[in-house]
């Protein structure tokens, strides 16, 4: 698990949206409240969010959309190769981060374990404060009707008030039918 972060996506229809908390610690100290953890890579193709190292997360985020121009933007290839170069290289295997990629058909998790995981239920958290997140979000969905973005909000809103490593300072991304939402 990776202290200092909060990353949650949430697909409902043709609606995804992800969003993260801007907290930033180092050790038992926040260094920074305003954080974008969460980017849209692939000219606004595909959403993704990270937890755990920052400088990991970049060097992650650089690799995966050298991926996805490799192979014309698909998500599942690119997510597949990403996760078995991750596992395999020596350098990219002691990085510290966990990933969520999204377009307009899937939601993955990718781990430096070689694990490239979609959700069932549409509903992904990682970082310290995801499981808060994602029972919250999960909740909302079966039984409210709010769009994408507003569960990511009220979700992290919750995760924000029980863990310690997640602030209220949110960045929330979302793609509709496969388009950034301006």
């Amino acid at each position: 698990m990776f202290k200092g972060t909060t990353i949650l996506a949430v697909r409902t229809g043709k609606e995804l949206a992800i969003g993260g908390d801007g907290q930033v610690t180092m050790g038992d100290t926040v260094m920074k409240h305003g954080a974008r953890k969460v980017r849209w890579l692939f000219d606004h193709q595909v959403l993704a969010g990270f937890a755990g190292s920052t400088a990991d997360a970049f060097t992650l985020f650089e690799r995966f959309e050298e991926k996805l121009n490799q192979f014309n933007g698909n998500l599942m290839r690119s997510a597949v190769e990403m996760a078995k170069d991750w596992r395999m290289d020596k350098m990219l295997r002691r990085l510290e981060a966990l990933l969520i990629v999204g377009n307009e058909e899937h939601t993955l998790v990718l781990s430096g374990n070689g694990d490239v995981i979609e959700p069932d239920d549409h509903v992904v958290g990682i970082g310290s404060g995801a499981s808060y997140a994602e029972a919250a979000a999960k909740a909302l969905v079966k039984h409210t009707e709010l769009p994408a973005t507003e569960i990511v909000k009220e979700a992290l809103t919750i995760a924000s008030t029980i863990c310690i490593y997640t602030n209220n300072q949110f960045t929330i991304e979302k793609l509709v039918d496969g388009e950034e939402e301006k």
